[in-house]
């Protein structure tokens, strides 16, 4: 694994919560354990790395819970975005690829934790496409983007993030 020269910023869906690394690792990869999938609740974890070092918190911290011995995991506690994957014991944290501003410039290179892959995996990309968002729907789709409560893919000077709702 080696080490790019690249500044990445990334964060939760509501904004509380925001990171910056200066360098990343170039392991992108897809994790299937059983595990990876609770913590994103979803069939695997799409991940890449970047060392501790390099790795500043720009706005709030994340929640962590330890998943094992070895492992915690780090979310927002305002609206539950997984975050990270961090192994305590070798100096790197994997972000979920999802919480970068640029998630497109880390295509997965690998698969690890295949005991947990689904049996379909294989033939997810065979599905029917069914387009964008709003084909066919969109005055529900104008309504979503009316009330967005998102942070945007970049960092904001301030950001208010809405409250938990529940």
């Amino acid at each position: 694994m080696n080490r790019i020269d690249m500044e990445v910023s990334g964060g939760c869906q509501c904004g509380a919560v925001r990171y910056h690394a200066t360098e990343m690792h170039d392991n992108a990869h897809l994790c299937h354990c059983r595990m990876c999938q609770k913590a994103v609740g979803n069939i695997f974890a799409a991940l890449v790395a970047a060392p501790d070092d390099a790795i500043a918190w720009t706005r709030g911290q994340p929640a962590v819970w330890r998943s094992s011995e070895h492992v915690e995991r780090g979310f927002c506690a305002n609206c539950g975005t997984p975050l990270f994957y961090h192994d305590v014991h070798n100096g790197r944290t994997n972000f979920t690829i999802g919480s970068l501003d640029t998630p497109g410039a880390f295509p997965p290179g690998g698969h690890t934790g295949t005991e947990g892959k689904m049996p379909w995996f294989e033939t997810i990309t065979a599905i029917e496409d069914g387009g964008a968002t709003e084909a066919g729907h969109e005055a529900w789709a104008a309504a979503i983007r009316a009330s967005n409560h998102q942070h945007p893919d970049r960092d904001t000077d301030a950001w208010s993030p809405t409250p938990r709702q529940r």
